[in-house]
């Protein structure tokens, strides 16, 4: 089942030895892209601080965030945010935040605000600074305060000298989860300290916590096989689409993913989930 999956490795010279300056730099650069937006505006500070590839979904579906950026007009949209969860694969080649958002349509002072939870994942380019290559983003109704940043203990400590692959693992993942269930699926492959975003919900974390959640769903899920899978040291994302369907395969719903894949102990397991429905048409 390999080629499901073109598998992009990272390959950098040297393995990065200090996980907490990486980890501390990408949330420095995270303050400093939410900086940008106040005094430059959403459309420069997105072109700033996106990689040239990057992907965002401002209409619901994957665009180019610098193609998108420099086409729509000026927005007068105004975004805050705060980091509160951050890790860095070992040899520091990629990474991952989630946080809360506060979004603003008609500027700063713009009373009906939009609360949310995001995902970015962060590529460091060739002269040491990170960019976006991924972002995606749900909303709630509550608001989230949090503004301390966690980290989990063992980032940056698994350097995979064996070179084992997530692709192999994910494979059994979408295999499982299409013919016997993603509750089945997340059993097996889900971290037990994984978390993971919803539309319309909080975040949701512990493994336990996260099976309860999706055992509410009783229908099918299937997954588009035309998948890119990126893949640093220890850490991996991948991102693709998928379909709902009800229990006479019936679609129901679609939308986009994004996982995150860490090796802990020789096994790749799930550290971070998210689905976004699609926007109704």
């Amino acid at each position: 089942m390999k080629n499901l999956f073109t598998l992009i490795l990272v390959i950098f010279g040297s393995v990065n030895l200090f996980a907490q300056s990486n980890l501390q730099k990408i949330y420095d650069t995270e303050k400093a892209f939410e900086k940008a937006v106040a005094e430059k505006g959403i459309n420069a500070a997105f072109i700033e601080y996106t990689a040239r590839d990057g992907v965002c979904f401002f209409t619901g579906e994957p665009e180019n965030c610098r193609n998108i950026m420099m086409m729509i007009p000026k927005s007068p949209a105004f975004i805050t945010w705060n980091p509160t969860f951050i890790d860095v694969s070992s040899n520091g080649a990629l990474a991952y935040s989630l946080g809360n958002s506060v979004y603003r349509a008609k500027g700063k002072d713009d009373k009906n605000a939009v609360y949310g939870e995001y995902v970015s994942v962060w590529m460091r380019q060739p002269k040491g600074e990170y960019r976006m290559v991924f972002d995606m983003g749900i909303s709630h109704e509550q608001s989230n305060t949090e503004t301390k940043w966690i980290s989990p203990t063992d980032s940056g400590k698994e350097l995979n000298a064996q070179r084992s692959s997530a692709a192999d693992f994910a494979t059994t993942f979408f295999e499982t989860a299409t013919v016997r269930g993603l509750g089945k699926a997340y059993k097996s492959y889900l971290a037990e300290d994984a978390r993971i975003l919803r539309e319309g919900k909080m975040p949701i974390v512990g493994k336990d916590a996260i099976l309860d959640e999706v055992k509410n769903f009783k229908g099918n899920i299937t997954f588009n096989k035309r998948t890119i899978f990126t893949e640093a040291a220890d850490m991996a994302y991948i991102s693709n689409s998928y379909q709902l369907l009800n229990k006479s395969n019936k679609p129901i719903g679609n939308g986009n993913f994004l996982q995150v894949w860490k090796l802990r102990a020789g096994k790749w397991q799930i550290v971070f989930d998210m689905f976004l429905p699609s926007p109704k048409k």
